[in-house]
């Protein structure tokens, strides 16, 4: 882990922990990404930093070699956030087609509005909406913290391989608990 600092203007992404995302199964287990993400939550809104959740509704179009997971209409409550991120009126929330949250959506001016200029990424899945999520925020110019024990992936592999290969090269990393340390130190 080589997380040094967080700047001033530091919003949390929370990616794809929707119900209609949750009931396929990840590693590490779901429940405890949920955990973490909750107590980032908890500690940005305290220090009153943005929050954006993030859900998908449907794909990008295109052909794919591979069957895509939700085909056909989706459920009525697919997007929902689960409760255990307690949605605030305050939060952003911005809803996606596509595996990254700033591909068609207006989050990067969202946050660029507010003076952003650092995101921690937290959700799943570790190879599909958090590394697109990452790769949009670094490309677009933000500083960018991976939480790495609070994303998980549906194949223990890949999330490994994003953890040790690709994250490194798109910001820094860090545990929950380091990041939540890092934000109390700057605001003591």
């Amino acid at each position: 882990m080589t997380l040094t600092t967080l700047d001033p203007r530091t919003a949390l992404l929370v990616v794809d922990l929707q119900k209609g995302i949750l009931g396929s199964s990840f590693a590490p287990p779901v429940g405890e990404i949920v955990a973490r993400a909750r107590a980032l939550i908890d500690t940005f809104r305290r220090l009153k930093l943005p929050v954006v959740l993030i859900n998908v509704d449907g794909g990008a179009p295109g052909r794919t070699e591979q069957p895509r997971r939700h085909d056909g209409p989706l459920p009525a409550d697919f997007t929902d956030f689960v409760p255990e991120l307690d949605r605030q009126l305050g939060d952003i929330v911005v809803t996606k087609r596509t595996w990254g949250a700033f591909a068609n959506t207006d989050l990067e001016s969202q946050l660029k509005d507010r003076g952003v200029t650092q995101v921690v990424i937290a959700g799943v899945a570790t190879g599909a909406g958090v590394e697109s999520t990452a790769r949009q925020a670094y490309e677009a110019g933000f500083n960018v913290t991976l939480a790495v024990d609070a994303m998980a992936g549906t194949r223990p592999g890949t999330h490994d391989y994003c953890l040790r290969n690709v994250f490194p090269r798109l910001g820094e990393t860090g545990t929950t608990q380091e990041i939540i340390d890092l934000l109390a130190a700057r605001s003591a």
